[in-house]
């Protein structure tokens, strides 16, 4: 069975007309290929045609067997980690048959897998291998008491587990922890056949056997890992930025070779006019001296005006190579939170925490620590936990709260974008949205197309859109992972909008450089139901 992927002329418009990739041709052959470009720029759209769930408007894939995991896994309430893993059936049938069942159906279920439970606990052993708060799973455990990182992991194991000759990632390392994540990057080390993996993680993507962009509706294959792909497309854009230089340069020496030649010219015909008079050349003959003088002056100026020309030709052609460096630039309004104003308070043991004024704390612990779980429980999103030792609990001092949950649930996926935030800023006209999702960089027909079909960069605009610019705006905005599916552009984005917003903020997030940079002045880590705190 083939395990390449072949690209033949792929197009893919979306309904209003937007290109998506044009006339696409290449191949994936097997080995690792990291698959990388903005947000936004078709990655996760990339994926679904190759899984065969998109059909594309022009040409077509060349594909075999797929395993495909998505950004976002579907989880069902009574969904079982067999269930993520994608060997219920087997399994049940194996114990089954193990138990005496000699029902043709279990064995039809069954198949070849005889080895089926060691392969479960191969993959379960790779999970639980990262420490201690994961010795509990087992295939029979329910999905949705995991953390949002567990389920990654596991769905990760699984799609291994499947052994497909072709596997497509979208984004694996979201939600995890940095043990978490050290499983899913052992696991890609050796994963056989073909692997695609759409994804930011530079650690991650430093373990592909290639690089393959998508810039432009189109996609460049290069056969080397990240970070010399980095490199040599920042050396490029160097070289670019003085090719561009040297054109402004010529331009302007241009401009100022034609205002010469034109003052030049001026001055030689009125010289030669002049001339004409004083020699006393009849009518016929100073016309005829004229008109010369005139032709050549017009050569003389044409010349340089096509010097001219040719440089801004020339500027123009380099400038479109200069790739966009667009930045967030929004103005929020006003929160009215004093430096004395309590908007939260956690709760746990012999301990608490107030949130006062425009603060930045941030809440960290491994996944399944129970970050999520502790917001949810403040936001009354879920009951709070209860036994011998009470988990820590949160309790709001102000109504005005924006949350950012990590699966983006805030969004109506079937609405536009402009639809999702006009829905929490009921007085704000349509223009005026418009131009603030514009400095969030959605703008044209983006903000019209469904928030279904947008990336997972453009979703989290929105959503992030829909709390900044509520009506009144929030005094606490708490995001959970808020960073998961940003490139770094799209990362520094955020961090431009947010050191505008005058409020509190609460922040789960497994990226230090990121809470740095946010500016956070405590940490409260999460672990085995207590909190420690540290300042600054």
């Amino acid at each position: 069975m083939s395990s390449s992927v072949v690209f033949s002329h792929l197009t893919l418009c979306w309904p209003d007309g937007g290109a998506v990739l044009d006339d696409v041709c290449g191949a994936f052959g097997p080995g690792r290929t990291g698959l990388v470009g903005a947000n936004g720029c078709g990655k996760s759209t990339l994926l679904r045609l190759i899984a065969g769930q998109l059909q594309p408007t022009e040409g077509h894939v060349s594909v075999g067997e797929v395993a495909y995991l998505p950004q976002t896994i579907a989880q069902l309430p009574e969904a079982t980690v067999a269930d993520l893993l994608g060997v219920r059936a087997q399994l049940d049938a194996w114990r089954a048959i193990e138990a005496g069942s000699t029902d043709p159906d279990h064995f039809e279920a069954l198949g070849d897998g005889w080895d089926i439970e060691a392969r479960v606990d191969q993959a379960l052993r790779t999970v639980r291998g990262t420490g201690e708060d994961l010795t509990a799973i087992d295939a029979d455990r329910l999905v949705g008491t995991l953390s949002g990182g567990e389920v990654m992991t596991l769905a990760v194991a699984g799609v291994r587990l499947r052994a497909a000759p072709i596997t497509l990632l979208d984004e694996p390392t979201n939600n995890l922890d940095e043990v978490l994540r050290d499983a899913v990057l052992d696991m890609v080390r050796t994963w056989p056949g073909t692997l695609i993996v759409a994804s930011h993680d530079a650690g991650l993507l430093e373990l592909m056997d290639r690089t393959a962009e998508i810039y432009d509706h189109h996609v460049t294959v290069v056969d080397s890992p990240y970070s010399s792909w980095l490199e040599s497309r920042e050396a490029e854009q160097a070289a670019i930025a003085q090719a561009v230089k040297a054109a402004r340069q010529e331009v302007r020496v241009a401009q100022r070779q034609r205002v010469a030649t034109v003052e030049r010219t001026t001055r030689s015909l009125a010289r030669g006019r002049q001339k004409a008079l004083g020699e006393g050349l009849g009518k016929s003959a100073r016309y005829r001296q004229q008109g010369s003088a005139e032709r050549s002056a017009g050569r003389t100026r044409g010349v340089a005006a096509d010097r001219l020309a040719a440089a801004k030709t020339a500027l123009t052609e380099v400038a479109e190579k200069v790739r966009p460096d667009e930045h967030i630039s929004i103005d929020l309004p006003d929160p009215g939170v004093s430096a004395s104003r309590m908007s939260m308070t956690v709760t746990w043991g012999e301990g608490s925490f107030i949130v006062r004024g425009p603060e930045r704390i941030a809440l960290t612990g491994r996944s399944g620590a129970g970050k999520t779980t502790l917001i949810e429980a403040m936001l009354g999103l879920r009951a709070e936990g209860s036994g011998e030792t009470a988990p820590p609990t949160g309790r709001l001092a102000t109504t005005r709260v924006g949350y950012l949950p990590q699966r983006f649930d805030i969004l109506d996926e079937q609405a536009s974008a402009l639809d999702n935030v006009l829905a929490a800023a009921p007085t704000a006209t349509s223009a005026a949205v418009r131009s603030r999702l514009a400095r969030l960089l959605l703008r044209g027909d983006a903000v019209f197309r469904p928030v279904a079909d947008l990336s997972g960069g453009e979703r989290f605009r929105v959503a992030l859109a829909r709390i900044l610019f509520a009506e009144p705006p929030p005094q606490l905005l708490i995001l959970d992972e808020p960073t998961n599916n940003l490139d770094r552009t799209s990362v520094d984005q955020l961090v431009e909008a947010l050191r505008g917003y005058r409020g509190a903020i609460l922040v789960v997030s497994h990226d230090a450089e990121f809470r740095r940079r946010l500016g956070v002045t405590a940490t409260l880590e999460l672990a085995g139901g207590s909190i420690t705190v540290s300042l600054g």
